[in-house]
């Protein structure tokens, strides 16, 4: 018998290996060993006997990126490009089914479950079958251009929606519309209009014109745009707020509240932290309540041991609804857990690392027979 070895599926020099390592450090661990997603895009790596993987996030590696979406874009490929995201999601499920099923390896985090979570369509629909409170959504397929969008819209009585590209993240694509009186529209978004394509850009932008806004949804389409109400959040001192919140084994660990003066509260994107003591106090007794609502969403996530969800506080902080689940939502770098949560003072890697699905994955032994063939 030989002992696991934590592996964690990541990018190499970016801060959330560090950081997961230097947790894992701190709980006695051995040093994790990383696996370059580009590595696994190719179809060339090894994994030690006995392997336990977390899977973390491939955003943040160029080679991976140009791996997963280059072909989709060809010549006008770049970094910064919104488009080929059903590529992207393609490619990332295909490399966690494939290293899901090697010989010995134990995932931490289920390969269909973050399909699901990676696609918005699929994931509305899982959480509301659930009972779990989303915002609204257009029924039907997906829209195909602006004008069946405008049309259906109309139809269903919505003037105010969010656009999300179904395979996105980090707002990327996401635009705020909303239509006003005798044919006014507008678009928010932080999606620049480029001669060789669409791009995200630090700077969220407001979009009027009509035929621009057309424009811009015409070429977002082909990404496929799921189409959810905007829901009113609550918020203070002019700046509306949502939450992530991080739930580890089934229980919420860490909150944090974001705010901003735009639709989008995502931080790179100006929002910036709010807090939490803060938070509870404009919550009050309808906390637990808040909490209860992110576990219900991880709960249908059963098997991946951590879920980023979050939250839309509406109705002046009284209800919430799930916006997002996230995957790989744990990158809150100085986010001590919830006091009278289960990893009180913990960071979110060290309270999974301490959580019972990691204990038991890095504790049990491993037959020797055990091994992941090399390709």
């Amino acid at each position: 018998m030989t002992s696991p070895q934590l592996v964690v599926l990541g990018c190499p020099g970016h801060r959330r290996v560090p950081l997961f390592a230097a947790a894992a450090r701190a709980a006695g661990l051995p040093e994790p060993t990383v696996l370059p997603w580009s590595s696994v895009l190719r179809g060339r790596y090894e994994l030690p006997p006995g392997a336990v993987v977390r899977v973390d996030s491939p955003g943040e590696d160029p080679e991976a990126d140009r791996l997963l979406r280059g072909a989709a874009l060809g010549d006008g490929y770049a970094a910064t490009r919104v488009e080929g995201g059903p590529a992207w999601y393609a490619g990332v499920t295909a490399a966690l089914r494939e290293l899901a099923a090697r010989p010995g390896v134990r995932m931490l985090g289920d390969p269909e479950e973050i399909a699901v979570m990676f696609d918005k369509r699929r994931a509305h629909a899982a959480l509301a079958a659930a009972g779990v409170p989303v915002p609204a959504a257009l029924p039907g397929e997906l829209p195909s251009s602006f004008e069946e969008l405008r049309e259906r819209l109309d139809s269903a009585g919505m003037r105010r929606v969010f656009l999300k590209p179904v395979h996105g993240s980090s707002a990327s694509g996401v635009v705020a519309l909303e239509f006003g009186p005798h044919g006014r529209v507008q678009a928010t978004t932080s999606v620049e209009v480029a001669p060789d394509g669409l791009h995200n850009s630090l700077t969220v932008r407001r979009y009027r014109d009509a035929a621009e806004v057309a424009a811009l949804i015409d070429r977002l389409a082909p990404e496929g745009l799921h189409v959810e109400q905007w829901v009113p959040k609550s918020g203070r001192h002019g700046r509306t707020a949502d939450l992530r919140v991080l739930v580890v084994d089934g229980r919420a660990t860490h909150v944090v509240v974001r705010t901003s003066r735009h639709p989008m509260t995502n931080l790179h994107l100006g929002g910036a932290r709010g807090e939490t003591a803060a938070l509870r106090s404009a919550v009050g007794d309808a906390w637990p309540a808040l909490l209860a609502t992110a576990e219900a969403a991880a709960a249908r996530f059963p098997q991946t041991p951590m879920v980023g969800v979050d939250l839309l506080p509406t109705s002046h902080w009284r209800r919430t609804l799930v916006g997002e689940v996230n995957a790989f939502g744990d990158l809150l770098p100085n986010l001590p857990g919830l006091p009278d949560g289960p990893a009180p003072g913990l960071d979110t890697y060290a309270a999974q690392l301490a959580s019972p699905t990691y204990r038991q994955a890095l504790l049990a032994p491993v037959a020797r027979s055990a091994h992941s063939r090399a390709s």
